[in-house]
């Protein structure tokens, strides 16, 4: 069960715990002769105490301790640098153990905060109007290091208690990260993990129409999928991922995900002027999503130095809304946050100097 994993120096590291399932652990646990209660108390350590030194972990004893340290390690993203935005949002850069750099954000809400966590360093599906997609792909984020952000942030900072909702629309696409994401929500709502509802987590997508559809059959979670355009043409010159699971099989897989309830799947839009944003726009997206049980959150696009792109005017974004409301869907104007500090939707670049 334990396996050693290299970083990219080729060290060989020791497994991290924090990468661990309740059932991994117990059966950790178990082949080190101890009883499996032992697991849900380590859990509680990790997770609920934030402990990262075996030492903290009173309830064990000390020879079990010293031992845990000699087999295993607890590592979880680092704080470099945190940045405050005029509007309340904090954006955290968090160095990993191999030096690589990603961004977590807190957003402010009336009495409690989201985290908005990075599945991936980097991003390899090279969406238009999106800063990471600049960075390039790097590597995929371990559970640990995708539970790690929220832990970090949760005993680091001020914010911390009050975190109870996630959002996965950080730096990657999660289900590009499809196993370790999974495994990293499954460690999230455990028992003895922090026992995050699943009404309390959403996943983002650009749009992996196979895995939407895997995830709908291995977890019940929220989704959000990041639509941008009401016609091939116009999405596939946006986000090439359209290329390759156009809109026809991206709605089909839509509508076979769960919602349980009346909760609604979510499509973001982000509007972009001259590019999506008209009443023809409007009325192609309302014609387009007939038939599927879903709101719709529009977002205006966040520029950023260098952007070829251009938010549009208020009214344009009126007008679209209303276009839609007009055609009975349930349609939000998401307030972007952060982005003084690049910390918005489609800015977070994991940059040391951002």
């Amino acid at each position: 069960m334990i396996q050693q994993q290299r970083n990219k120096s080729d060290v060989i590291l020791l497994p991290n715990l924090l990468d661990f399932t309740l059932e991994e652990m117990e059966e950790f646990i178990s082949s080190l002769g101890k009883e499996k209660f032992r697991a849900r108390q380590i859990m509680k350590w990790l997770h609920q105490s934030g402990s990262v030194s075996f030492e903290d972990m009173t309830t064990l004893s000390r020879d079990f301790r010293t031992k845990l340290s000699k087999i295993s390690r607890v590592s979880r993203p680092q704080i470099e640098k945190i940045q405050e935005s005029k509007d309340g949002t904090k954006k955290a850069l968090l160095r990993l153990e191999d030096g690589l750099f990603i961004e977590s954000v807190l957003i402010p809400g009336k009495n409690n905060w989201t985290i908005c966590v990075s599945t991936q360093a980097g991003c390899a599906m090279d969406c238009k109007f999106c800063l990471t997609a600049r960075q390039g792909f790097k590597r995929n984020l371990t559970p640990s290091e995708i539970v790690g952000q929220l832990i970090t942030l949760k005993h680091e900072t001020p914010e911390g208690p009050g975190i109870n909702n996630i959002v996965m629309m950080g730096m990657g696409e999660p289900l590009a990260n499809y196993d370790n994401t999974l495994k990293a929500i499954k460690i999230l709502t455990g028992d003895f993990g922090l026992g995050i509802s699943n009404r309390k987590i959403t996943v983002s997508t650009c749009g992996l129409a196979p895995q939407i559809v895997q995830l709908g059959l291995d977890i019940c979670i929220n989704l959000a999928v990041s639509l941008n355009a009401p016609d091939d043409e116009t999405r596939s010159k946006l986000m090439p991922i359209n290329k390759k699971y156009p809109l026809e099989v991206l709605l089909d897989a839509c509508k076979k995900y769960p919602m349980p309830g009346r909760r609604l799947l979510t499509f973001e839009y982000i509007l972009i002027d001259g590019v999506n944003s008209s009443v023809q726009d409007a009325r192609k997206l309302a014609s387009l999503l007939k038939g599927q049980r879903c709101k719709l959150n529009l977002i205006i696009f966040n520029e950023y130095p260098g952007s070829p792109f251009k938010s549009p005017s208020p009214k344009t974004v009126e007008v679209f809304q209303q276009t839609l409301i007009d055609h009975h869907y349930t349609t939000m104007l998401r307030k972007s946050k952060g982005s003084d500090i690049l910390a918005a939707c489609g800015q977070l670049s994991g940059a040391v100097g951002s």
